[in-house]
């Protein structure tokens, strides 16, 4: 495997925007049988999450509390559906400064709380052919 910029251990979650957490639940819990793991608000997102474990992946759906909630927006502009990609890293402020000196754009220059506690980061689409990752540094490990 070659050395990149950064240095991912794996893909902590996938996020997926929703309108509803109370209709989107029950097609993930009962229809895809995926083990519910709680809920939560995120003040720093203006969202409301509930997370489902898929093996070592989990799916992390995102309602909007505000209609000035990014997932609001994202929502008005592409509908429902993936939102973005997060992958869990160590040192997630030195992950940052190595992907600005590689030139890489940055939504967050400095990690903010997320669910669960975890420090997070978003990386600019512009930069990643299009995909929104978010940098994950659980609370917890």
């Amino acid at each position: 495997m070659s050395e990149g910029v950064i240095t991912p251990q794996r893909i902590d979650h996938l996020g997926i925007a929703v309108a509803s957490l109370d209709q989107a639940i029950p097609f993930y819990r009962d229809l895809l049988g995926l083990a519910y793991l709680g809920q939560e608000e995120v003040d720093s997102e203006q969202v409301r999450v509930a997370f489902f474990r898929l093996g070592e992946v989990k799916v992390e759906l995102l309602e909007p509390l505000s209609s000035n909630s990014p997932i609001a927006r994202f929502i008005e502009k592409k509908g429902e559906g993936i939102h973005h990609v997060a992958l869990k890293v160590e040192g997630i402020e030195n992950e940052l400064q190595q992907l600005s000196k590689a030139g890489i754009r940055l939504i967050n220059q400095k990690p903010k709380s997320g669910a669960n506690g975890a420090k997070v980061a978003f990386i600019h689409p512009k930069s990643t052919l299009g995909v929104l990752y978010e940098l994950v540094e659980p609370q917890f490990k």
